[in-house]
């Protein structure tokens, strides 16, 4: 790689059938690989062009991406949600439970776990084409199911997004679960629940705390 290309694809934390049966091995291998590896390799191509993006974190990139031009908010923002997201699945029975503070508010803010499950999972179906369905941790600590469309993400600047602290994000484009599920994407929804990770939930919940 050129010296000027900083941004890295991480590795999955598991491996790449550790998700089974819910996600197959095929579909993790595409996605990570050439998905998530496209979208680092097309940011890093965008640097020589851009060479604030050398300075900024990929973190600190999302909050300033209305300055750079789509091909840097495209890319960023899939290389941010991708990574995020791997973070966020666990095989199953390794994912912990929420924790009593992220229980209390998601109680506070919809009333019950259930209840949170059910809106996240319909804001997900509804999501028009490819994008993604998030909870996330407002400023004044409230929590909120917001979703966006391709890759952009609640810490993008840019106008008409709902902006706040991804607590988690579930991607809804159609490589992600279209080799299993096809056109069922209320089904994938589903199955998906039992792989949340959330020691990882609990983690950017508190962290958020802290920030604020």
């Amino acid at each position: 790689m050129p010296a000027w290309a900083d941004f890295a694809l991480p590795p999955l934390p598991y491996a790449f059938e550790a998700l089974e049966p819910a996600i197959d091995a095929a579909t993790m291998t595409i996605h990570h690989d050439r998905h998530h590896g496209a979208y680092v390799a097309n940011l890093n191509a965008q640097i020589k062009a851009n060479p604030a993006l050398a300075d900024l974190s990929l973190e600190a990139l999302q909050g300033r991406i209305s300055r750079f031009p789509e091909a840097v908010r495209n890319n960023g923002g899939g290389h941010w949600n991708h990574s995020q997201f791997w973070a966020v699945m666990a095989p199953l029975g390794q994912g912990g439970t929420p924790s009593p503070e992220l229980l209390a508010a998601v109680n506070s803010s919809f009333g019950s776990l259930e209840a949170l499950q059910q809106q996240f999972s319909q804001t997900a179906a509804a999501r028009f084409g490819s994008g993604w369905a998030w909870l996330i941790r407002r400023p004044d600590g409230s929590l909120a199911i917001t979703s966006t469309a391709n890759q952009d993400n609640p810490l993008m600047d840019l106008a008409g997004l709902e902006r706040g602290t991804p607590l988690l994000g579930l991607d809804v484009w159609e490589h992600a679960y279209y080799l299993k599920y096809q056109n069922r994407r209320p089904d994938y929804i589903q199955a998906w629940w039992p792989l949340l990770n959330w020691n990882e939930v609990n983690r950017r919940f508190q962290a958020a705390g802290t920030t604020a």
